[in-house]
């Protein structure tokens, strides 16, 4: 059976990646995004490959909308199997000049928005008794990050949100994992760096026992294993895909 996917933050970046290895599955997808001009346009070159794929233009941090997203999905691919969270926002500050806009923005996306979805997706699976739910975290969650205090207390949150869920569900047939990336090469890791907030890819690299940084074909191929059948006995695991970096 072909699982309906829905991916947020699906325009660019690690969503763009997952939501194509997803595809590649051959699950119907839906690209949730912010950006919803550049949301349609990788639906459109999925359908070009022959897939199903839809757009959607969404806030997350707003609930209104995300219920009516998830509708406008399940009208046009069915019922929603598969959920992964990639929408977020990030930020470099030093913790004295973040502002309270800033610490609500950044929760109210990245921990506040994933709760919405979840709680969306979440009655289409216990109706079906089966549905895997992938979160984007970051390894600032597990291990703090400078100049990032808002931005890792959200994924902290996210990692204790999709345990949470996990216990929760488990016996609904229901998986619920998070993947906490470290340096991952996305248009946002280089809008960083040519505002000098990170040091060059070389840098990067050589703080990574691995010595490369990563790509989003490694996050989404992770996420594309957690999210089939193969995977069901999983859940509740932080699974670190980050070149030895957080062990």
């Amino acid at each position: 059976m072909s699982r309906t996917a829905v991916v947020t933050g699906g325009a660019s970046g690690l969503g763009r990646a997952i939501c194509q290895h997803l595809a590649r599955q051959d699950r119907p997808v839906a690209v949730l995004d912010l950006d919803g001009d550049a949301a349609e346009r990788l639906a459109g070159e999925l359908r070009g490959k022959k897939h199903r794929a839809v757009a959607v233009q969404v806030d997350v941090a707003d609930r209104v909308a995300v219920d009516k997203a998830f509708d406008e999905v399940r009208a046009a691919l069915g019922s929603v199997g598969i959920l992964v969270t990639s929408a977020a926002v990030s930020g470099f500050l030093p913790f004295e000049q973040v502002t309270s806009g800033d610490w609500t923005r950044t929760i109210a996306v990245n921990l506040t928005g994933t709760f919405n979805c979840l709680q969306s997706a979440i009655p289409d699976m216990t109706a079906e008794s089966w549905g895997r739910i992938v979160t984007i975290s970051s390894a600032a969650g597990q291990t703090g990050s400078l100049r990032q205090a808002h931005y890792a207390a959200s994924k902290g949150g996210v990692i204790a949100l999709t345990k949470t869920v996990a216990l929760e569900y488990a016996a609904k047939g229901i998986t619920a994992n998070t993947i906490p990336p470290f340096t991952v090469d996305t248009p946002l890791l280089r809008a960083a760096q040519k505002s000098k907030l990170l040091p060059g890819s070389e840098v990067l690299a050589r703080m990574i026992p691995a010595r490369r940084l990563g790509t989003g074909d490694d996050i989404a191929a992770m996420c594309a294993f957690l999210c089939s059948d193969e995977a069901g006995y999983i859940t509740g695991q932080v699974i670190g895909v980050n070149g030895g970096a957080v062990t």
